[in-house]
């Protein structure tokens, strides 16, 4: 686990991976409960005969789930202990360029990209790469923005 302080530590670091997170296995529940959030019941994610027919051989998570922990894989890795307030600011890219088969298990890899100054505070540019367990390409690639409010 690594705390950040200032801006200056966060700076020292670009260019650098944070660590690689532990393994999180993808439950058929955890999908089903993220389809009743988010209202998103398509057949590939929750119907689990349906989907064993498919290409797939099975369901596959929603990309917008392995994309939702991002957050709790960071909380695993660093802290970031400046600043007012940090927020979500947004995305700089998200892509999800493998299917992520229920019943595997995934980790992440953050890497400092870009320390921005802007007119509100600090944007933090972190790039993420989510892998399964013995898949060849990663599950998510993803550029998330966070502002660090004075």
């Amino acid at each position: 686990m690594r705390t950040f302080t200032s801006i200056t530590a966060i700076e020292a670091v670009v260019g650098e991976d944070l660590g690689t997170t532990d393994w999180v296995p993808i439950t058929q529940d955890r999908v089903d409960r993220f389809a009743e959030i988010t209202g998103d019941h398509q057949w590939i994610h929750v119907d689990v005969e349906r989907a064993a027919a498919s290409s797939f051989g099975g369901t596959i998570a929603h990309g917008y789930l392995t994309l939702s922990m991002l957050p709790a894989f960071a909380a695993e890795l660093y802290t970031i202990d400046t600043g007012s307030a940090r927020l979500n600011y947004g995305l700089e890219k998200a892509r999800f360029p493998a299917p992520l088969r229920v019943g595997s298990k995934i980790r992440a890899t953050p890497r400092i990209k870009e320390v921005r100054t802007v007119e509100a505070g600090t944007q933090l540019l972190v790039a993420w790469t989510v892998e399964a367990e013995g898949a060849e390409r990663p599950v998510c690639v993803a550029e998330t923005i966070t502002l660090i409010l004075p």
